[in-house]
Formats: structure tokens, C-alpha cells, sequence
């Protein structure tokens, strides 16, 4: 299949036309212009600067995704006669988008075990059903959980409440994501998080762009490599697919990209297969130690574990590099040499390479790639996971992890004279495997949508059906809102970030701290997340240990996070110096690491597994381009030329040899589950891989993880298909 010229350009600005019309211009205006912080991914712009501005002063650059979240948020409410006219099997019916465009959530809902409707409830009712059930339960039958959109007020609030209500059942969205980023950079660097700041990326002449799609999932981080060519530098990208915007891409706020054929945005492009990354990887390094093209003095004063790494490396001979990742020797040098001439050189990755049986080795095998070449703890040079949701780094830097982090569990002790419990919490996966074992009695889950976000969703859909009382927190209905709720359930309708009546805070994915205003009043009723959870917690805890009814007030809040989270000390005076900052401790710009003897490590390990079954290919669940992780905004996906979700994307070779014919029907299996009538579609993938979009594919994703960082495998299920 021949990739598109371009993508991008004059379509993302019809759509902006489009949100003009249906919102009006005014709506639109105040709310681009006003001083938020973007709602949509953790590359972060707007904030105190306004105008969509981030930390570099880069002006004005509205993306589509921000526009598709702004028209979700500036929706009327769904009428309360809609709840009695519409009962949940009817709501099955409708497809995600039809479920987020139906409208904002306004008043408290709830269904009974045994109803088929849900109905409107006032806040008194809502609340007291829900302190009630905490009361009445044992917290260690419990579990919290957060997505990435919350405030960080509202993310160090939640597992506040949860630790004093006595559980460490609290986690987050990354652990069905970017948490084998965390994991691998920990044991490299003694970090989780980007070595770098913005600024560091505008010297770069050189970014490997690994198991990533930014062109739909971080389109202002396509600006910056947009720049980096124009600079004379190389962007090479490591994807099974050929997706078409980091091929070509027309940049909306560029006007030479805009009034051309678009911009060239990877000066390579290689094709491994599914999971054969790191095999690229260890290819790349052994040239480099081949030609002793390395930075010894890095490797001598900074690093530990390179003999040993080197001997490993040295080891692996190019007939096994070329088997595991499915590229050729003369591809892997050529990328070597690029890598060899440049002089400041960023690795950024996503969930190509986190979603593995082998995620954290994935990352391992990136960082030790950069340190070859002392491409970190340096300036214009570095780690770049390119987190998903717009603040959900901050939700972990707050704490909404099964374990805190020592020191702040400490601070958290002395400064609010309290004891927080010991036992070892659950991660995300845990939980829905203790919910399907019948040990979960209530769940509150705070954004998001933990249904559609998992993997084998008949297991999933079981597991979630077992809670007898889930509390959802939502600004608009999701599939997790009608799926899985045979017992009682309960929705919040929250006030969005630009809604909020307080000032809230979130972080980026280059830890830099901002604060939205909020301010915006668009729908009555609404309660703020931190108002909600502040309330609960008072009920259910009373104020004999904290005073929770205090931390209404999200300025005390921030106090508490200031003095018990290290690196967020400013937040102590944010509401009066409205100063946003670069939280200390987490950029590398020289060679000092957190590791116990802070020096980087090197850490070998196997190449991965990665022969199929006999007659099988791999899949791989990604987003579409009409979405952004569970939201659906578009069933069509205008960057690779999908009508519709339910489709597999597919190497000609492998339809031809299947007897299969581009637009044929088929049903596809796997160990885990089976999906019916997806239409086959010719793309530009590496051989013996199939690309499909999530949720809609889930049903055959195991619910295998990689074992160190408990990420799911979503990146490669083997499948057979069946003509229909």
C-alpha cells in the first residue's frame, strides 16, 4: 500500500471550523484563550501564560485533539427525562462516541441492583449512599483509581483518603501504559520520569521517535521535529506501521508546512516487527562498540555494568539481530551511522514499546543506547516518554500508587501527625483480579473509563460485574457507565478543569508544574473533584485524624503537597506568585544520577521470544486517529484511511497468502477471545503484523503482563483469522 502524501493541514483546520459552529465562536475563544492548562496530552501548554503557551514561550498552537476535548466539554447536559426514557440496554447499543456526544453529565445518578434504568439523585442522597457503604465496608475490600485528567489536588486528595480509610488499594491509569517506563528508567537512572526540558529538544540533530504515533497522539511534539529536519537534523522512527503523519505531515500552525505539501517528518522510517525493538536496539549498540564509536569518558565515570553489557552485546550474532527484530543488518548500520554522526541526540518513546511482556526491558535496552554515547546527563540531549493524558505524571508524582515513595510517606506521617498503613496495595491489574476472586466490595474509580482501558474485556466486564458498589466520577457517559453494572452504581458529574471555581495544578511530561484558573461556568450542579472527595472523606473519617472539610480550600491543599512531596515546594506560594516551575531533582543536564551509587546502569538482557504459532500473525491495539486513549470522537480515521473502527489493518503480503482480498470480511481469534465482521484493510506494516484499534480489539488481548512493571501486553496477541 503507497503511504499518503500528507496528512494533517487543511482538514485539522475545517474541524476547527466545525467546533466553531457547533460551540459558537465566543465559547471557543474563552476557552482556548483563557489561562488552562490543555486538557488533553502531557506535552503541556497553557497555564498562567495563556493562549495556549508552553514553557518555551512557543506561541499560539491549538492542536485537534484540544479542539475535540473542548467540544466534549462545551456540550449541554443531558435532560434528567433522558435517564426514564432511555433504559441501560438501550444505551448498549450506541457506540462510544454516541455515548460522549449524548451530552455533560448534571446530577448524581444512580442504578440498583436489579434496574434497569439509572435515575437522578440530589448530592445529600448521592453522598450519603457513598459514605455510607465505606463506613459499612473493610477497606481492604476496596480499591481507588484514578485516570490521567484529574488535578493534582484531587490526585493527592483521593489516596490521602484512601490511606487514612486504611488501604494502599490506590493506583492509576499508568499502569496500563507508561509504567515500564518508570520501571526501566528507575533502574537505569534512578528516575521515572523525561531527563530533559522543552528546551533541550530545539538543539536536538537528532530524535529517535520509538513505538510512538505523535503525529495523532502528541501533535505539538510533531512541531519540534518538524524543526529538527529544517535544522538539518534526522528524525528516525521505529514503528511496525507506516503511519502516515510522521511520514509527511502539513502542520496547521506552520505556514510554510500549511501552504505546501506538508513537511517531511522522519528522515527514516524502519519497520520492525512487532516486539523486535530491542533486537534493533542491540543491533545499533553493537556497531557502536564494534567501532568504538562511544563516550568513554561517560562510560568510565558515570556508568556501571559495561564490561558485562558489552560482552552481552558483542555476544549476539547479526543472523539472530536480524531474525527477533525483522529488519536487515545494512538497515541496522545505516541507523548506527546516523546515530554515530550526531552530536545531541533525544530518545522518546510510547506504548510500542511499554506494552510488552518485555516493556521494561524495552526501556532498559533505550536508556543503555543513550549512555553509549553519554547522551544523557547532559544538556540538548536525553529520555523522553511521551506520557499519554494531560496530567498523568502528576497523578503519580501526587502519590496514587500502591506504594509511596519512602520519603513521602514519611513526611506524610510527620507533618499530618497520622499512621498510614503498611500492607502491600494492589496495582490496577490486581484489582480486577481480586474484584473477578469476589474481594472487592467497593470501587472508586475517578475519571477515566477502567472498563474499556483493559485488556480482555469479557474478563474485564465479569471482574468489574462483581463489585456490589462501584462509584463513578465522569463529565460525560462512557462504556464503563453501562457495561459491567449488574450491582449498584453511582455517577458524579465533576466540573472540568477550566470549570473548576478554584485553582488547580497539573504537570507535564517535562515536570513542569502549571495552574489553571478555571473560572469558566457552563453547567449548574457540578461539584469540583477536590469537593467531592474532600466530603466523603469527612463523613466516612470524621475529623478526629484529618480535617478533611478543610482541604476543600484547594489552596491548603497545595500546602500539604509542598511540604510532604519533595520537588513541589513552590506550590507553597503558587497562589500568590502564580509562579510555575520545573520541579527540582528531575532534569539530568549533568551526569548525577539517582541510582545508589550515582552512577547510570548498564543492564543486559535476552532478546525476547517472538516466534508465532504456526499460521498465526500479531496483533498489535493502538488508538485511532479520532481518539484520544478510551474517548472516541471520530469512528473514521482520517490519517490512515479507515472508514470505520471495527477493521485490522494488514501487511498485501500476508492478505494474499491468507486467500484474503482488501475489504473482506473476517472473524479473528485468539487464545483470550474472538472479534466477528472486521473488515480487512491493505496498510503499510511489517510483515506478519496486524494493526487494530483499542477497545475494539481487546477481546483478544491476554491479560498477560510484563512481571516487573504489571503493564499489559497489548502490543502482541496472536491471532488467527476465519473467512466469514
Amino acid at each position: 500500500m503507497k503511504t499518503k502524501s500528507y496528512v494533517g493541514g487543511w482538514k485539522s483546520i475545517f474541524y476547527s471550523f466545525h467546533v466553531i459552529k457547533e460551540a459558537g465562536l465566543g465559547s471557543v475563544a474563552k476557552t482556548i484563550t483563557s489561562k488552562n492548562t490543555c486538557k488533553t496530552c502531557a506535552y503541556g501548554m497553557g497555564g498562567q501564560k495563556g493562549g495556549m503557551v508552553n514553557e518555551a514561550n512557543d506561541k499560539i498552537e491549538i492542536c485537534k485533539k484540544s479542539l475535540q476535548a473542548q467540544l466534549t466539554d462545551i456540550q449541554a447536559p443531558i435532560p434528567a427525562h433522558f435517564w426514564e426514557n432511555n433504559s441501560i440496554e438501550q444505551l448498549r447499543k450506541l457506540r462510544p462516541r454516541e455515548l460522549e456526544m449524548l451530552g455533560r453529565l448534571k446530577d448524581p445518578l444512580l442504578k440498583l441492583k436489579g434496574e434497569s434504568h439509572y435515575k437522578t439523585i440530589n448530592w445529600e442522597e448521592a453522598l450519603s449512599k457513598i459514605a455510607d457503604k465505606f463506613k459499612g465496608t473493610d477497606p481492604n475490600k476496596t480499591f481507588f483509581y484514578s485516570s490521567g485528567r484529574s488535578s493534582n489536588e484531587a490526585a493527592f486528595l483521593l489516596h490521602l483518603f484512601a490511606r487514612i480509610y486504611g488501604t494502599n488499594n490506590v493506583n492509576n491509569c499508568s499502569y496500563y501504559c507508561h509504567q515500564a517506563s518508570g520501571v526501566g528508567m528507575k533502574s537505569t537512572l534512578g528516575t521515572g520520569t523525561a531527563t530533559i526540558q522543552v528546551h533541550d529538544i530545539k538543539k536536538a540533530d537528532l530524535v529517535f521517535v520509538i513505538g510512538a504515533n505523535p503525529a495523532s497522539n502528541h501533535p505539538r511534539f510533531l512541531t519540534e521535529l518538524l524543526h529538527v529536519r529544517r535544522r538539518g537534523g534526522n528524525v528516525v522512527v521505529l514503528n511496525p506501521a507506516k503511519e502516515p503523519g510522521l511520514v509527511n505531515f502539513s502542520i496547521p500552525s506552520d505556514v510554510r508546512s500549511i501552504l505546501s505539501r506538508g513537511s517531511d517528518i522522519a528522515s527514516h522510517y524502519l519497520q520492525p516487527r512487532i516486539g523486535g525493538d530491542i533486537a534493533v536496539i542491540y543491533g545499533i549498540a553493537k556497531v557502536l562498540i564494534e567501532q568504538n564509536k562511544l563516550n568513554d569518558s561517560f562510560i568510565k565515570n558515570h556508568s556501571e555494568g559495561f564490561e558485562k553489557y558489552k560482552t552481552e552485546v558483542n555476544s549476539l550474532s547479526w543472523e539472530t539481530i536480524e531474525s527477533n527484530s525483522g529488519l536487515s543488518t545494512e538497515k541496522i548500520k545505516e541507523i548506527a551511522k546516523v546515530y554515530i554522526k550526531a552530536e545531541n541526540v533525544i530518545f522518546s518513546w510510547a506504548m510500542g514499546i511499554t506494552h510488552h511482556k518485555h516493556g521494561s526491558e524495552n526501556v532498559e535496552a533505550i536508556v543503555n543506547l543513550a549512555m553509549l554515547r553519554g547522551m544523557v546527563g547532559r544538556k540538548e540531549a536525553g529520555l523522553l516518554p511521551l506520557r499519554g493524558h494531560s496530567n498523568v505524571q502528576g497523578i503519580g508524582s501526587m502519590g496514587v500508587t500502591p506504594a509511596l515513595k519512602e520519603k513521602v510517606f514519611e513526611n506524610i506521617e510527620k507533618h499530618l501527625n497520622v499512621k498510614l498503613p503498611t500492607t502491600a496495595g494492589w496495582d490496577t491489574m490486581k484489582c480486577m483480579d481480586e474484584a473477578n476472586d469476589g474481594n472487592v466490595d467497593v470501587a472508586f474509580l475517578l475519571g477515566g473509563n477502567l472498563y474499556a482501558s483493559n485488556p480482555n474485556l469479557n474478563f474485564a466486564e465479569q471482574a468489574l460485574n462483581k463489585i456490589p458498589f462501584k462509584v463513578f466520577v465522569n463529565t460525560t457517559l462512557n462504556e464503563g457507565h453501562i457495561k459491567a453494572v449488574d450491582e449498584e452504581c453511582l455517577i458524579l458529574p465533576v466540573l472540568v478543569r477550566d470549570e473548576e471555581k478554584q485553582k488547580t495544578t497539573q504537570e507535564s511530561m517535562f515536570n513542569y508544574v502549571r495552574m489553571s484558573d478555571g473560572g469558566i461556568d457552563r453547567i449548574s450542579n457540578l461539584r469540583s473533584e477536590v469537593d467531592i472527595i474532600a466530603e466523603i472523606a469527612s463523613r466516612v473519617l470524621g475529623n478526629s485524624k484529618v480535617d478533611f472539610k478543610a482541604f476543600k480550600s484547594h489552596e491548603a491543599v497545595r500546602k500539604t503537597i509542598a511540604s510532604v512531596i519533595p520537588g513541589f515546594e513552590k506550590l507553597n506560594h503558587i497562589d500568590k506568585t502564580k509562579e510555575e516551575f520545573q520541579i527540582s531533582g528531575r532534569t539530568f543536564h549533568t551526569p548525577e544520577f539517582n541510582t545508589p551509587s550515582g552512577k547510570a546502569q548498564f543492564i543486559f538482557n535476552p532478546l525476547p521470544d517472538l516466534d508465532r504459532t504456526k499460521g498465526a500473525l500479531s496483533l498489535m491495539s493502538v488508538r485511532s486517529e479520532g481518539q484520544f486513549n478510551s474517548i472516541v470522537y471520530e469512528e473514521h480515521d482520517a490519517w490512515r484511511g479507515t472508514k470505520h473502527r471495527d477493521v485490522l489493518l494488514m501487511n498485501e503480503e500476508d492478505i494474499a497468502e491468507k486467500g484474503l482480498k482488501n475489504g473482506q470480511r473476517v472473524n479473528a481469534k485468539s487464545k483470550t477471545g474472538q472479534i466477528d465482521n472486521f473488515e480487512i484493510v491493505e496498510f503499510d506494516i511489517a510483515k506478519g503484523c496486524v494493526l487494530g484499534f483499542y477497545p475494539e480489539t481487546n477481546f483478544l488481548v491476554s491479560s498477560e503482563t510484563d512481571g516487573r512493571s504489571l503493564t499489559p501486553s497489548f502490543k502482541n496477541t496472536e491471532i488467527w483469522l476465519e473467512t466469514i
